[in-house]
């Protein structure tokens, strides 16, 4: 099973907004090249987390309702999503660790 999971805008209800555990989606396109760049980070991460944070990732070429909705001007957009609502987010390509410091500072606070 892929440790990532492709959302779209169908899926998106049933899988980021009435999930049980918090949702770390990652805002991409196939021809953004940092968007490249973060897949394999965010992959590892998907198995560090797992059991405690769910990942998905959304096309904005292919689901651009999702991405006006919310407010994806950049990508990769990464958002930390908690009962619908986001808790954390960053623009634009990052490390590892940045990645795990922002999802580990919003666990902390939910």
């Amino acid at each position: 099973m892929e440790k990532v999971k492709p959302v779209n805008t169908k899926n998106w209800d049933a899988e980021v907004m009435n999930s049980q555990t918090p949702v770390f989606v990652d805002f991409w396109a196939e021809w953004c090249g940092p968007c490249r760049m973060v897949s394999p980070v965010i992959e590892e991460l998907a198995g560090e987390y797992a059991g405690k944070v769910s990942f998905a990732k959304v096309n904005v070429d292919e689901n651009n309702e999702l991405a006006s909705k919310y407010n994806v001007f950049s990508i990769p957009t990464l958002a930390l999503f908690n009962k619908g609502q986001i808790v954390a987010q960053q623009v634009g390509a990052a490390s590892k660790a940045s990645y795990k410091g922002m999802i580990d500072r919003a666990l902390e606070k939910i």
